[in-house]
Parts: structure tokens; sequence; C-alpha cells
């Protein structure tokens, strides 16, 4: 690649779009823009820089590996931009973008002390898209702000361009139909559920860290993840599809009411899910420094950060401060 180019925001936005959806219509759609216009962006960052970023048929768009060394590096600058934005905009300049995952979270909970807290000016604007995978790569983009849940999930890449903290150590449960043998009872050992095949959002890309979590836990215990199946758009749907399918449901102690469904904590050991708070890295706004304010005041008040018991379940190598 050439040492003396000059490629603009808007060019490095088309690639990082490309290169994160593999997918020339669904990127278009994400920056906004047409796909004609997108591909002729990315075309031309090829020619800037005298190499083929992606490999193209008419079924499928991958990285070359020009393109994959490139997408890092393409991330870190699109994210000093918008430092540089935030810093000329001022900290309370536009709404921040949160995404809680639902009204049941540890996010939601962190939000409304937020809100508390922030002059009238300051708006933190919430929505309800479950997965950090997919957050993650919203705001890398520029789309989203902050988002909650396993930070240590996420490829190493992504998390480059990320800070967090640490924020809560949630009980895992099993979500079970009334009439599973194991719902009469209150709380499951894992040692009961082998042979038993839970759902774990396997096939929704957006919530891949999950996914990841449940076979960590799941691994040498004799529990299967159910097979791949099309990401949930919403609770209604959710309880539709798990009620018809009959699923167990690996879940947070903290879920919504699926009517016909018992929710059961997992003891010996208790499972726990690492959640922190993400954002993107050099991101400054008074909503966020609200948002980590309350995080921290909850964590605290709630013992959201101590482990419950001795002999409680972490994936490997997760801290705990």
């Amino acid at each position: 690649m050439p040492h003396d180019i000059d490629i603009e925001p808007r060019l490095l936005r088309a690639f990082v779009a490309v290169a994160e959806e593999l997918h020339f219509t669904r990127a278009a759609a994400r920056l906004y823009v047409a796909q004609q216009a997108l591909s002729r962006d990315v075309r031309r960052v090829e020619r800037l820089l005298g190499a083929e970023l992606f490999a193209r048929t008419t079924r499928s768009v991958t990285l070359t590996a020009d393109g994959a060394r490139l997408l890092p590096y393409a991330r870190r600058i699109l994210a000093a931009y918008e430092e540089l934005a935030a810093a000329c905009a001022g900290e309370s300049g536009r709404p921040l973008l949160v995404d809680t995952g639902g009204t049941m979270t540890t996010g939601h909970r962190v939000l409304v002390r937020a809100r508390e807290t922030v002059p009238p000016d300051v708006e933190l604007v919430t929505r309800f898209h479950s997965g950090l995978t997919g957050a993650a790569r919203e705001i890398l983009s520029g789309r989203l702000d902050v988002s909650f849940g396993w930070a240590a999930g996420l490829p190493a890449d992504v998390r480059a361009g990320l800070e967090w903290a640490p924020v809560r150590l949630e009980r895992m449960a099993v979500l079970l139909p009334d009439d599973h043998p194991l719902a009469a009872r209150e709380t499951v050992p894992l040692a009961a559920l082998r042979g038993e095949t839970l759902y774990a959002a396997a096939g929704n890309e957006a919530t891949a860290e999950w996914t990841r979590l449940a076979e960590l836990l799941f691994a040498g215990r004799g529990i299967g993840t159910a097979e791949p199946f099309p990401g949930l758009e919403g609770e209604e749907e959710f309880v539709r599809v798990v009620r018809k399918r009959g699923w167990s449901v690996l879940a947070s102690e903290e879920f919504i009411a699926v009517p016909g469904m018992a929710l059961r904590p997992l003891v010996d050991p208790v499972p726990l899910s690492p959640v922190a708070m993400v954002w993107r890295k050099g991101l400054r706004h008074a909503g966020l420094d609200a948002l980590r304010r309350a995080a921290a005041e909850l964590a605290g008040e709630r013992g959201w950060r101590v482990r419950p018991a001795a002999d409680s379940w972490l994936p490997p190598g997760e801290a705990v401060d």
C-alpha cells in the first residue's frame, strides 16, 4: 500500500460498513446511502490504496488479506474523528443513544438512575436490541454510543476500538416449560441439566457473545446448545417461538415473564454472566459521565460486583475487581 495517501472519513466509513456487514446492500442501508454510491466509494478507497480490499462473487463478499489488515486501522481513525467531533460539539451537544437490551436488564436500571441526575439539556435516548456483538459494530460505526454485555466475549479487533467498565456479575438461570421435571425445583443444579439441550441464541449474529458464554459454561457438563435459529426481535416473538418449540432457555435471573414457563436459578456452581458498560474509545459526553456514575453507585449499593459464592463460575480469564 502507498505511504502518501489522503482518504476522507466518508470513504473509510464505507469500507468499514462493508467489512462488518460483508454485504453491500446491508452496508448501504446502514449508512443511509444508495448501494451504487457505496460501491463507488469502496472502489475509490481501493484505487487510493492500490489494493483489492474485498473478494466479490455473485453470492458473497469477503475481506482480502489487505482488507483485513486495514480494518482495525480504519476503525481507530474513525474513532479519532468521532472524538474530535465530540470535543468540538461540546459534551451535551447531541442526544446519547444507549442500547439497554430491554426493560428487565442491568443496563436499563443504570439508564433510569442516570436520568435522575443529568441536567435538562442532556438527553439519554434508549433502544432495546439485545446482543453486544451487534451493538459493538454500531458503536464503532457511530450509529450507537453505549451498550451493555460481556465485553471480553467480543473479538479482539472490535475491543480495540472500545472502552468499557465492569458493572455487574449477573446470576444465570434456566427458563423451563412448566411441565419439565426440573421446573418443580426452586433451584436447578448444573449437573441436573446433563443430557439437556438449551437455547442460547445460536444463529443470532448480534448475540454471538452470549452463545460463546453458554458454550464455555456447558463444556464438560454434557449440556447441549440448541441448533442455530434466526435472531428473534422483540419479547412477543421470543415468547412465541420459545413456547412453540418447547425450548429450555439459558437466561439471567432477571428475565421477562413467559407464560407457561418457569425461571429457575442455576446453582452448584452459581454461573455468573459479567456485564460491562461499553462505549466507543475517546467518546466524551455528559450523558456518558452520568451513566458511569450511576453504574458505580448501583454496583456499590447492591453488591453487583461481589461474587455470591466461593464456588461461583465465571468464564475463564474474567477478572473481578
